[in-house]
């Protein structure tokens, strides 16, 4: 009686389970896709929030894009009200004017994200 070898042997089954995870962890850990919104979409003199970015506009047709991480704690700030954004984790308020702190906890203003305009459609994403 011959025995042959299982059509997955364990060492094929450990590499390929390896592979699986390496891929979906390097996919989970690249950079986020663009967010977008047309930009008559985004308030003069205010902000969206769009997941890991805000999309302001702090004067008519001006648009500026900051991370949406909280540099206090990496909280995602979650609150638009005018022309400031606040994380409700800590109550660190920032100006959507120029991203700067207007009150802490946090220490340090918002950061820049990538910003671009394509016709009427506004895409940011992280640095």
């Amino acid at each position: 009686m011959s025995h042959s070898s299982p059509a997955c042997s364990r060492r094929t089954f450990l590499l390929g389970t390896a592979t699986t995870f390496a891929g979906a962890f390097l996919a989970a850990c690249g950079s986020n896709p663009p967010k977008e919104v047309e930009a008559t979409e985004v308030p003069v003199g205010s902000a969206v929030i769009l997941g890991s970015v805000i999309i302001a506009q702090p004067k008519e047709g001006e648009f500026v894009a900051y991370s949406s991480a909280c540099p206090h704690q990496g909280q995602f700030i979650t609150e638009v009200d005018g022309d400031v954004v606040t994380c409700t984790k800590h109550n660190s308020k920032f100006s959507i004017m120029d991203g700067s702190l207007i009150s802490g906890p946090a220490t340090s203003g918002l950061r820049d994200a990538n910003l671009t305009q394509e016709g009427d459609t506004l895409s940011a994403s992280v640095i």
